[in-house]
């Protein structure tokens, strides 16, 4: 009898682990592509608690994002393809709901700490949801890395004595999991690393606290070093949630919000790459995607499925039990991670314009497992052309690449009038960008001159 009550109370105790609200914690780290990992084919890099979490979790193999930060970002927080939404670099427009605020609805305690670059406004963090937050690039731009500027909850803060950015965020993660280790919380850890400029990090032989400007002791070799010090920051965030015996129902996503620094060099499976941000080919788009959750996930899984950054919101929100606004275009991937078969996507659409400059022009395409086809009619195999070298929009096509192009044009189709007309004319006449375009014209200007 004894024994059959104590199985009885195990069994309440792992169902209630289990049902109950999971912490969840979501880490993005920043120009980081899928071949930099070891667990997934990488060869170059330093990446022990990311392939632990990989071992023991669950490792997605084809997740991808927009080709660059701003337009990953909005993607994610709102769970809306930025044909939607998405004004200009640099900008989440407040009319937006984000999963700070779906988190919060849900009784969650909400933190987010690291990068924002989505608007200068000193309150732009709580008003889209989070309780407290830690970030570089909100309202100025100051150094990232030693010596760096932050703003905590908004009030900007100057460090002067040999700090180091990603660790003073990193410190901001740590207590803020530790302050609400007795409730639900939800942290969106938008990492600065690994981003250009690569400089020496406290762990690198020439690491030097002195210095106070990004343009000073760049060098390709560091982004080695930036890559284990994530790898690293990362572990301390595992190591807190274990300390504090909170791991088990702890839900821990990991992504990358686009490819690697455009032109920096990778080994991956024998093969050498090149990162590709900025590009709508897989070396832009193709990221890492490891979810870690002790309670739910017990033995390690590779899933094959389609995963969009626009699904992080739905899942988040099937996570939380709450429920994800209608107007969402993700599909929610939480099943995959119970063991489920879900529903897996069939396609990924995406409408990629930066707007960095004045600058309208859109590369819109959808694609699946093999092919992928552009509103320009431009078509290409992916399982033998990745770097899409070969447009078979006038070749012969088999009878699977035919149905395929089929399939990925009735999905264009659906968005082909889902773009608000007010926002390309809000972003003409908000003169955003000019400047940068003046910039270019004057570089091209030169370069004519010289010849």
């Amino acid at each position: 009898m004894k024994l059959l009550l104590g199985l009885l109370s195990s069994f309440v105790l792992l169902h209630s682990s289990f049902s109950a609200q999971p912490n969840i914690v979501l880490i993005m780290a920043d120009d980081f592509g899928y071949e930099c990992v070891t667990a997934n084919g990488g060869e170059s890099y330093q990446t022990p608690n990311l392939d632990k979490l990989a071992a023991m979790g669950v490792r997605f193999e084809n997740c991808h994002v927009q080709p660059l930060c701003t337009p990953t970002r909005v993607q994610l927080m709102t769970g809306r393809y930025n044909v939607r939404n998405y004004i200009n670099f640099g900008t989440l427009l407040r009319t937006e709901t984000t999963f700070g605020n779906l988190m919060k609805g849900a009784g969650y305690a909400t933190g987010i700490c690291g990068k924002w670059q989505l608007g200068h406004e000193a309150d732009s963090p709580q008003h889209f949801g989070f309780d407290e937050s830690c970030l570089w690039q909100q309202t100025r731009r100051p150094p990232r890395y030693a010596n760096p500027g932050l703003e905590y909850n908004g009030v900007e803060k100057d460090f002067t004595h040999g700090e180091y950015g990603p660790t003073l965020v990193n410190d901001f993660a740590l207590s803020f999991i530790t302050k609400n280790k007795e409730k639900p919380f939800f942290l969106y850890y938008p990492m600065i690393l690994t981003h250009s400029p690569y400089q020496p990090t406290p762990d690198s032989p020439d690491w030097d606290p002195t210095i106070s400007s990004e343009n000073k002791q760049q060098a390709p070799k560091h982004f080695a070093d930036m890559v284990a010090y994530m790898d690293k920051m990362v572990g301390r965030v595992v190591a807190k949630l274990d300390e504090l015996g909170i791991r088990d129902n702890t839900l821990l996503i990991f992504l990358g919000d686009n490819g690697t620094g455009a032109g920096t060099p990778s080994r991956f499976k024998g093969t050498d790459v090149k990162g590709g941000k900025g590009s709508t080919t897989a070396s832009g788009t193709h990221v890492p995607l490891i979810v870690s959750w002790p309670a739910a996930i017990k033995q390690g899984r590779v899933i094959p499925d389609l995963v969009s950054s626009t699904d992080f919101l739905p899942t988040l929100c099937a996570a939380a039990g709450a429920k994800a606004p209608e107007n969402v275009d993700g599909v929610s991937f939480f099943p995959q991670l119970k063991g489920e078969t879900g529903t897996p996507r069939d396609w990924l659409y995406s409408w990629y314009s930066p707007r960095q400059s004045q600058d309208m022009s859109v590369k819109e395409y959808a694609f699946d497992h093999h092919y992928k086809l552009y509103r320009s009619g431009k078509f290409y195999d992916l399982s033998s052309d990745s770097a899409e070298k070969q447009d078979l929009a006038s070749a012969p096509l088999s009878a699977d690449a035919s149905a395929a192009k089929a399939k990925l044009q009735a999905a264009l189709d659906r968005y082909k009038d889902s773009r608000p007309a007010e926002l390309d004319r809000e972003f003409e006449a908000s003169g955003k960008g000019r400047e940068k375009t003046a910039k270019k014209e004057m570089k091209k200007a030169g370069k004519k001159k010289d010849k």
